[in-house]
């Protein structure tokens, strides 16, 4: 069975390990033949500041357009980032605040709390890199930066199954570490998980 795959390169350096990490998840997954189609939000151009909220639409740049028609278009969304002050990088948090919108995510029923899930039946892989080990950003942090992309972004909008990738230390890896992360990303994507 085909599958389309969009994988999203959170970080803003096209020279970052993330930038390796979301290759090799694309050879794998175009070897499995599934058709794959990449976003790399730093090369994109837009404003990443939700200037009013949801008060005032503003026009979406034509990257951001394209962006959208990608995640409509995909089965299975995999983002790769850095956690950076246990978060996304806030060029990532400006790409899904322009992007994730009312009537595109989700919609909100009048004279409710609840909402409609526009993004159901996609699935998600988070694949993220930290510089803190991992037992640390489950004791310490409580795995905020990864609740808030899987429940409060991905899970509110639909899209379920996330499952999540975690490639930690970075900073004490070796090269040797580093090649053995990007060989398991290239098996996840092979078998398109």
């Amino acid at each position: 069975m085909n599958a389309n795959i969009a994988v999203i390169n959170g970080h803003p350096d096209s020279r970052s390990y993330c930038q390796a990490l979301s290759e090799a998840y694309k050879k794998g997954a175009i070897d499995s033949g599934a058709t794959v189609r990449g976003i790399h939000i730093g090369s994109l151009s837009f404003d990443p500041n939700l200037r009013f909220g949801y008060h005032q639409r503003v026009a979406l740049e034509d990257d951001l357009i394209e962006a959208q028609e990608i995640i409509k278009w995909a089965d299975h969304l995999v983002f790769v980032y850095p956690i950076w002050w246990g978060s996304v990088p806030a060029l990532m948090k400006g790409f899904i605040d322009r992007t994730f919108l009312p009537g595109f995510a989700f919609r909100s029923r009048p004279n409710s709390s609840l909402w409609d899930k526009l993004l159901v039946g996609k699935s998600a892989r988070l694949i993220v890199t930290m510089d803190s080990p991992s037992w640390y950003n489950r004791l310490i942090y409580r795995q905020a930066g990864h609740r808030v992309m899987k429940r409060a972004t991905l899970q509110y909008c639909g899209v379920n199954p996330v499952k999540i990738t975690e490639l930690c230390p970075i900073r004490s890896s070796t090269d040797k570490k580093r090649e053995q992360w990007l060989e398991e990303v290239e098996t996840l994507g092979r078998k398109r998980l």
